[in-house]
């Protein structure tokens, strides 16, 4: 079974510990049976929440899984911005490609709005259920 939890150390991240700098790095890693199949390593500021990077193991649906978990947490805090900076570019293919990214912005801006349009796409697929 599939979960996503977020570690409270960064053992087996010090280069993306490194790249945080003084920033409070965050890991979030999703788990199968125990075994760690990816992550997503952020930290928040006061207006965005900065992503260094993250490993889906080329399974878009995790990586869409783990880039929401960190906006809900964002918009939770009341931050409303994104943006992305992996070194590896093909990693922005997957996030155009989920609609988090627009052409060559690295930014995804209006978290709130993407969560609620979340919603209302789940509530337009329940009401066709019925």
């Amino acid at each position: 079974m599939l979960e996503i939890q977020e570690r409270f150390d960064t053992v087996g991240y010090e280069k993306l510990a490194e790249a945080a700098g003084s920033a409070e790095l965050h890991i979030t890693e999703a788990l199968d049976r125990g075994e760690v199949i990816g992550y997503i390593a952020y930290s928040y500021g006061t207006e965005r929440t900065l992503v260094y990077d993250y490993d889906d193991g080329g399974d878009i649906m995790l990586c869409d899984g783990l880039v929401r978990s960190v906006m809900l947490k964002s918009v939770l805090k009341g931050i409303n911005h994104m943006l992305f900076q992996p070194e590896d570019s093909s990693k922005y293919d997957a996030l155009k490609r989920l609609g988090f990214l627009k052409g060559d912005s690295r930014q995804c801006a209006d978290l709130e709005s993407f969560m609620n349009g979340c919603q209302s796409c789940k509530s337009k697929k329940d009401n066709m259920k019925g």
